[in-house]
């Protein structure tokens, strides 16, 4: 039927998933065309809307891991590689990168879907758990904190001889928690991250080069500079000690026994090994000059003087009857 020639209008009824007045229309999401389609090839409507919400969770999911592990995750990994940060350092934080990523996708897939109601719930349950954890896992968030600050800021690297409260070794593996140290009595110390950020830590191989320093103690009879001048002669004629800087003799000392001399050497590609290697020959060396040039290395002396009386108990005086 028409009125002046035009049609009248005649509503419709929507159709298994659609959504039928404004307010409806509003809460329409990505499943709907799905569900829609569903229901257009016999799926009862209730289970088409679930199997609708369902299959968009899926694909949005699907598509945001996809797009991480091709584009994000080089990102990151290209990002990681112009901070010059080790293959060790840079695997954890790829980890990191990927959860984040499927972190994402559950979000928007959860948004897509129409699972509102469900992921608003998800967050509270989710918020109120971490702030329990959190408070119990003080100590393990602090150490995770710190292991992020030794990735960054990079105080030491695998293979370095570090020193820390009276404890020194080689850093075997460093992880977001702990740190394994190994001593250089082949001991394995598990060191909480937040104890070598919290207090100092020496590197003593951090840079290009590392200065020796050794006290030489001589007589107060000896030649002051003929014995400086076997220490730096020694110091120039050993392989591994650098010619520039120049080795360096001072007098610092006025002991009870000696005068001490304090010789400053550098080495070149410090390590542990060269340091205890390189001073040990040199040592030696200076040592065996004095011996040959009749230089004396002096040891503490204790000089007593007085009188030393005996008592004689009355007893023994008198002896036996």
């Amino acid at each position: 039927m028409s009125l002046v020639g035009i049609p009248l209008l005649q509503t419709a009824t929507p159709a298994p998933g659609t959504t039928g007045g404004g307010e409806e229309a509003a809460g329409a999401t990505l499943a709907t065309p799905v569900a829609n389609f569903l229901a257009g090839l016999g799926v009862p409507p209730g289970i088409a809307d679930v199997l609708g919400g369902a299959i968009t969770f899926a694909v949005v999911l699907g598509a945001f891991y996809l797009v991480g592990r091709l584009f994000v995750v080089p990102l990151v990994d290209r990002v990681l590689e112009s901070r010059g940060l080790d293959t060790h350092a840079k695997r954890p934080l790829r980890k990191i990168t990927n959860v984040v990523v499927v972190f994402v996708g559950i979000a928007v897939g959860f948004g897509f879907a129409g699972y509102g109601d469900f992921l608003q719930s998800l967050a509270t349950v989710a918020a109120a758990a971490t702030l329990a954890i959190g408070f119990a896992m003080q100590d393990v968030i602090k150490n995770f904190v710190a292991g992020i600050f030794i990735f960054t800021d990079r105080p030491f690297r695998i293979g370095d001889w570090i020193e820390w409260d009276g404890n020194s070794g080689i850093v075997e593996d460093i992880s977001f928690r702990v740190s394994r140290v190994r001593t250089f009595d082949n001991e394995l110390l598990t060191v909480p991250n937040s104890q070598l950020t919290d207090g100092v830590i020496k590197n003593p191989v951090a840079k290009d080069t590392l200065r020796l320093q050794f006290l030489f103690g001589i007589g107060y009879g000896d030649d002051i500079e003929h014995a400086t001048e076997i220490i730096v002669e020694e110091a120039e004629r050993h392989p591994e000690i650098l010619s520039d800087p120049a080795p360096s003799v001072r007098l610092t000392e006025l002991g009870d026994s000696y005068v001490g001399l304090k010789s400053r050497v550098w080495i070149a590609n410090p390590s542990r090994a060269d340091f205890v290697k390189t001073r040990g020959e040199y040592v030696t060396n200076v040592k065996q000059r004095f011996d040959e040039e009749g230089i004396e290395i002096p040891f503490p002396q204790r000089d007593l003087s007085g009188n030393v009386e005996l008592n004689t108990p009355p007893e023994a005086a008198l002896g036996d009857d």
